[in-house]
């Protein structure tokens, strides 16, 4: 059974060389969270206090402005950062999908890059020959699958990419979404493939701000602020929460943490 137990987790980060604020401000518009200044050596508190209890079963999504912490505790859902305080319990394969980018190379052929993507997200080799005459008819990219990578627009590596990742059988699923850069009419179909996909993983944690799509695919959610989980619960109120500090919050308070 798959599921994640997280336990007062903390995740910060050193600033080994800090000799200017300019360095402070870029770092900060990197990772959600606040500058320690106890320390000899400043640090960014990505995530503080962190407290989660997922199972299988659960469909949990990800909220929060950008700069509040989702990305560094995806990256600790997936084991990918260790808490520097508490503790992180994973039990079960996780795939993650962070950048739809990751794990192709543009040197080689589409075809080669289904297996490529395919063995990144913990797939065997014969899984995904099983899984690429379905990924060519999903992507309609037809001949440019023999082509190098190189050669494809940004909407036909995205294409490419999320025709690869909607045919895994993930038992944890870590989802940021990614579908800018392709054509209105080709995100509607992906996104009907990425209600199966989280149909068909035992856990899913999603983050996104399309309030559209988390309804389609979480009943629960998180929201991520300033590092800490500020609130856990159902999906409905955590986004009316949400929504309606977001239409209090004044446009120059995001500034600080972009």
């Amino acid at each position: 059974m798959a599921s994640i137990e997280v336990r007062g987790a903390h995740v910060e980060f050193p600033i080994f060389d800090a000799r200017s604020r300019s360095l402070k401000k870029q770092v900060l518009g990197k990772v959600g969270g606040k500058i320690g200044t106890d320390a000899k050596v400043p640090v960014i508190e990505a995530l503080r206090d962190i407290t989660l209890s997922l199972r299988e079963g659960d469909r949990v999504a990800l909220v929060g402005h950008n700069g509040a912490g989702k990305s560094t505790l995806l990256r600790l859902l997936s084991g990918i950062h260790e808490p520097t305080r508490g503790s992180a319990r994973i039990v079960g394969r996780v795939s993650p999908v962070f950048d739809l980018g990751v794990g192709l190379d543009p040197e080689v052929s589409g075809y080669e890059n289904v297996m490529i993507r395919g063995l990144f997200l913990g797939m065997s080799r014969k899984q995904m020959e099983k899984r690429v005459d379905d990924i060519a008819e999903f992507t309609e990219l037809g001949d440019y699958l023999g082509l190098p990578l190189r050669t494809y627009s940004a909407g036909m590596r995205v294409r490419l990419a999320i025709g690869v990742v909607t045919t895994i059988d993930p038992e944890i699923l870590i989802l940021d979404e990614g579908l800018g850069a392709v054509d209105a009419a080709f995100v509607t179909k992906a996104r009907g493939r990425l209600v199966d996909l989280a149909q068909r993983s035992g856990l899913l944690v999603f983050a996104s701000h399309v309030d559209e799509l988390l309804r389609a695919l979480c009943t629960t959610a998180v929201w991520m602020d300033e590092g800490r989980v500020h609130m856990h619960g159902p999906l409905d109120e955590v986004l009316a929460a949400y929504n309606g500090a977001a239409d209090t919050r004044c446009p120059e308070s995001d500034v600080r943490m972009p």
